[in-house]
Formats: structure tokens, sequence, C-alpha cells
């Protein structure tokens, strides 16, 4: 089956913002509907995509009543794995409401944004963070962030760069009560 979708996982997830995604060499993943991971044996992949044609959870006819896509979605509201599943149930509601088109235009400017502090404010230990953050905060709240760190960091190292943007962001989760970590 041609997915129309590759970086919008059949689940819910955003591929973009995965540090698999933006790993290099050949621990990368191009997304969960990649060539790879197609033939990897994700449980929704087998289920939506190969025996069913479509190419996400909610578009089957027994969503409501799937037992793994229920207890996929009740373990991403308390834990992580590789990846956050934090927003899980807010990318399922946006795009039902809004459409996968619309999910994907704010996944792009959000894996920008991530792609900046990447290159920008990665010490070599931050890649899982910056990930997180870029799935958690809202984007103007990433935006703000990534403007007042550039106006405080002109003569501050990798690591105090990183640690300045770090502060900024953990100020922001604190006072939202986001969980910038894998949640175990």
């Amino acid at each position: 089956m041609e997915t129309e979708y590759p970086k919008v996982g059949v689940c819910g997830l955003a591929c973009r913002l995965c540090p698999w995604y933006h790993s290099k060499g050949e621990s990368r993943c191009a997304g969960c509907k990649s060539k790879f991971r197609m033939t990897a044996g994700c449980p929704f992949i087998t289920c939506a995509v190969r025996r069913k044609g479509i190419e996400f959870c909610w578009d089957c006819m027994e969503n409501e009543s799937c037992e793994k896509w229920k207890k996929h979605r009740e373990a991403g509201r308390k834990y992580d794995s590789f990846t956050c599943y934090q927003k899980l149930e807010d990318n399922i509601a946006f795009i039902q409401k809004k459409g996968v088109d619309e999910f994907e235009k704010g996944q792009k400017r959000r894996e920008k944004l991530l792609e900046e502090m990447l290159q920008n404010f990665n010490e070599g230990r931050s890649k899982t963070y910056y990930c997180i953050a870029s799935t958690v905060l809202e984007i103007s709240e990433l935006e703000a962030a990534l403007k007042q760190v550039e106006e405080l960091h002109k003569k501050l190292d990798l690591k105090g760069k990183s640690r300045l943007l770090h502060g900024l962001l953990d100020g922001v989760a604190e006072k939202r009560q986001y969980c910038l970590k894998l949640r175990k």
C-alpha cells in the first residue's frame, strides 16, 4: 500500500520529533511508514496498513473497540518508550478535528525548531530532551525560548548555550506542568 503521510505514525505518533528520526547512520529511522519500519513488525502497521489497507488506526471501523489501540493510548497517557507519547491523545484529537494536512504543517514547524536546537544547542547529550520539548511545548513557547536564548548566548560556549536553553525550557515546563523527560 502506498502511504500518503509517512512521517505520521499509524497510531498517531509524530515521527518528525523522534530521536531515531534525527539520528545519523544506520540506526536512523525514516519514519513509521518507511520501508524499514513497514517490515519491522509494528502491530499497528501489521493490522491497519497490511491487513486492512488503511493508513491510520482512527480510520478503522473497529477503532473504538480495538483493545490493542486502547491499551496503547492508555499507556501513552502515563509512560513513554524510546519516544515521547505525552501528546499522543492530543495528536489524534487534532487530526480527527482538523485533518492530517494541518497536523503535518504544525509538525514541520516543530521539526524546524527542533533542528535549530539540535544544530545550535546540542552539546552531545540533549537530543532526546530537545525532541521531547519539541513534542510537548507549544510552538509559541519554543519560539519564545529560542528568541530569548538568541539574545543572551552571544559569548557562551556550546555547553553554556545548552544550559541556558535547558533553563528556559525547564522554566516553561515547570510553570505549565510539562514533563521534559521520558516517563518510564
